[in-house]
């Protein structure tokens, strides 16, 4: 295609962008050729960004909880899985689960992210309990836990209905489910990568059936791997259509494949241009989910803040005790500081505000930084 049929291409998609108009299939696949210039679409993501969030950055702390890495699949795509007679297999009993609790409390932390292995030795009723303890113990801490892959095993331990597992959770303690287990939803990658566990069809049912009893969650994708840009595109598309339906997605996530450790460790990962591509690209696909958050233990700080400028208004959080992409080869920080957090915000021209899980702000004692509440929703 000559240049010129490619800038009259792109204004085709930016005056529709501007006029509010829904993108297309085609759009998307466009967008992402390499003769598209990066900055232009970032700055057309970051028209959307600012038209829904303004110039905030939202950040929060938190701290991930994974109880096991014990699992009965074997995504070729996972560094963090353990056999079960592993030497680096492991089951985490209810007095480390609850320090790590305590320490969240005493770290000012408002949520808990919980996701672990799909342990076959180990019945529903400890996974319900892991909630039941920390929900009990720390009834203040929001628990974001088990992605609809973790549910869909639940189901089959159970014999019960999505519905059933998902309301009895809830009456545990669960706040809201994180997006994991999306990966890609297209077969033709699906079944290279995962072709065990739950596929598009369960994962997007979960979903909407939390959605339907009032559990809000999170949605994503990992990209960098053995797609092509049709399948993010439809990725995109699918989890839109279903925000349609239900209007329960609160964020959406893109998650840049690490390959090392993995069983597709010839893979390079994603470059940060690529990184900034499928930020904007996700901000302008999914005209209907409020926030795009730019995890930076994936994409790195640097790329993470620059996301700011391209689609994202949320960098996550302190992220304390996080294992599966630093087992997958992540070189980011364990953890850090609400103070570098807010620098990085700023640095990156926007104002940060530290927003809850389910993105309420959050107010603390100006002299106990431990004592917290939740406000007003964001953007009120």
């Amino acid at each position: 295609m000559p240049a010129t049929d490619y800038a009259a291409r792109f204004r085709e998609i930016r005056d529709k962008v501007e006029s509010e108009e829904r993108l297309s299939l085609d759009d998307g696949i466009f967008l992402y050729n390499p003769a598209v210039p990066l900055q232009e679409v970032g700055q057309l993501a970051n028209l959307v960004r600012e038209r829904k969030n303004g110039n905030v950055g939202y950040f929060n702390i938190n701290t991930h909880l994974n109880p096991t890495n014990v699992c009965v699949y074997r995504c070729r795509f996972c560094a963090f899985r353990s056999d079960l007679r592993d030497p680096k297999g492991y089951v985490m009993n209810d007095e480390q689960i609850v320090e790590r609790g305590r320490e969240a409390t005493e770290n000012g932390c408002t949520e808990m992210h919980i996701v672990g292995g799909l342990h076959h030795k180990m019945p529903y009723e400890w996974y319900r309990g892991i909630i039941e303890l920390l929900n009990k113990t720390y009834p203040q801490i929001h628990l974001k836990a088990w992605t609809a892959v973790e549910i869909n095993w639940f189901e089959f331990q159970t014999k019960k209905s999505k519905q059933w597992v998902l309301q009895d959770m809830r009456d545990a303690g669960l706040g809201s489910m994180p997006g994991g287990g999306a990966e890609i939803f297209h077969p033709e990658v699906r079944d290279q990568l995962c072709e065990h566990k739950a596929n598009t069809h369960e994962w997007l049912q979960i979903h909407q059936t939390a959605h339907e009893i009032g559990l809000r969650t999170n949605c994503t994708m990992l990209y960098g791997h053995v797609e092509q840009a049709y399948h993010r595109i439809d990725h995109l598309i699918r989890l839109r259509e279903l925000q349609d339906r239900t209007g329960g997605f609160q964020v959406f996530i893109p998650l840049a494949f690490h390959p090392e450790n993995t069983k597709l460790d010839n893979i390079k990962k994603p470059s940060a241009l690529m990184d900034l591509r499928t930020m904007a690209i996700s901000r302008l696909m999914l005209d209907n989910v409020q926030h795009i958050k730019a995890y930076w233990i994936m994409l790195g700080i640097e790329t993470a803040q620059t996301a700011l400028a391209y689609g994202a208004d949320d960098i996550d959080g302190t992220v304390r005790h996080e294992l599966i992409y630093h087992d997958a080869g992540a070189t980011t920080p364990e953890c850090l500081s609400v103070d570098h957090i807010k620098q990085l915000i700023a640095e990156a021209g926007r104002d940060p505000v530290e927003r809850d899980t389910v993105y309420n702000h959050v107010h603390r004692e100006p002299h106990d930084f431990t004592k917290w509440t939740s406000g007003a929703p964001v953007g009120v």
